[in-house]
């Protein structure tokens, strides 16, 4: 099976507002796949389907021939922990703890060695250029820097699939260009799946795929 993802009939009502409208999709195994819309789109919300960060009100999401759709809060929490790596628009640091620590997060739930999941943690901070900054906390860090520490940190259970929220949405167009060239490596070098969510026309276009969400519904326009 090529597919990693594959959902059908994606709903999704937030508030008052069909956020989500019978959304169809798949997303081939080694695809860096772009979901381009405005603000209100209900792009960030699809990607909270995808990655189940959130439950659908209908439809099914099968994540490498696995129904997370029909998981129990317990068992799709461990799925996700070992299969998904997030990268969050507004980076999601946590304050006390320095850069090694934020990085090592995702292993605290396993019983790992702590000398363990702290080299592991140096292994990932070295792939984004972080090794001279592992005792700095993230008041410490730039924007880049910090979504650096994001991206270490979504890599760091080797995830099939990485899901970034406007990843470079709140960065200057260089450090931006920077986070999508190593998104980009980690999709072709590593051969991760990367699903990515933008407004941005050429952030977009960076993408082997792209396709648009207007008004919760999958678009050609």
């Amino acid at each position: 099976m090529n597919e990693i993802i594959v959902a059908r009939n994606l709903s999704k009502t937030l508030g008052n507002v069909k956020a989500i409208n019978a959304v169809s999709l798949d997303v081939k195994k080694g695809d860096f796949l772009a979901i381009q819309g405005s603000s209100g789109s209900g792009k960030t919300t699809l990607l909270s389907l995808l990655s189940g960060l959130d439950r659908a009100d209908a439809g099914e999401i099968k994540f490498d021939g696995e129904d997370i759709t029909s998981m129990s809060e317990d068992k799709l929490a461990l799925f996700r922990r070992k299969n998904v790596g997030i990268v969050f628009q507004s980076y999601n640091l946590i304050p006390t703890l320095n850069v090694l620590e934020n990085i090592a997060l995702p292993l605290f739930p396993d019983s790992r060695n702590k000398k363990e999941m702290l080299e592991r943690a140096k292994m990932a901070a070295e792939m984004v250029w972080l090794s001279k900054r592992l005792n700095h906390y993230p008041s410490e860090l730039s924007g880049g820097e910090q979504q650096r520490v994001g991206l270490a940190r979504a890599i760091i259970n080797d995830p099939k699939v990485i899901f970034a929220d406007e990843p470079t949405g709140n960065l200057d167009t260089e450090t931006g260009r920077m986070i999508m060239d190593l998104l980009k490596k980690l999709n072709k070098v590593k051969g991760i799946t990367v699903v990515m969510v933008t407004h941005d026309d050429g952030m977009a276009k960076e993408a082997d795929r792209l396709i648009k969400i207007k008004d919760g519904v999958l678009t050609n326009e």
